[in-house]
């Protein structure tokens, strides 16, 4: 069974940088899609960033993290991160870790694509 296990949130300055880490363990690290997402109180989990490598790599983000964020991995340590700079308030949000086998179809974007994640860790940008 998978486990992800993120670290690396905390309280920044708007403007500043973090850099999130994504441990996963439990199966084959090359075989699985990677994604972050992020959530605040009373909305639905939204897309991040997503990293994938199966036919070389190919990253996917959201437009509103694009030429901020950056994802991604190292194959030798079974882990995938997410660089945030530039951040901004309406970055805060409880961000998510989350991995796609070869075999779930459908789109990066979406968390049906998903069958693990990470118990999330909290960023809070101040204005």
């Amino acid at each position: 069974q998978v486990q992800l296990v993120e670290s690396g949130g905390g309280l920044v300055q708007a403007g500043g940088s973090l850099r999130l880490s994504c441990a996963f363990s439990g199966r084959t690290f090359r075989d699985y899609g990677m994604g972050w997402f992020r959530q605040v109180p009373g909305k639905e989990r939204e897309f991040v960033a997503a990293i994938t490598w199966r036919s070389g790599t190919n990253e996917y983000y959201a437009d509103s993290v694009k030429g901020r964020f950056t994802i991604s991995r190292d194959n030798a340590q079974n882990t995938v991160y997410l660089q945030m700079n530039s951040l901004k308030p309406e970055d805060t949000a409880v961000y998510y870790c989350a991995a796609a086998p070869s075999y779930t179809g459908g789109s990066y974007v979406s968390t049906y694509r998903y069958t693990d994640w990470g118990q999330g860790t909290q960023v809070t940008v101040s204005s």
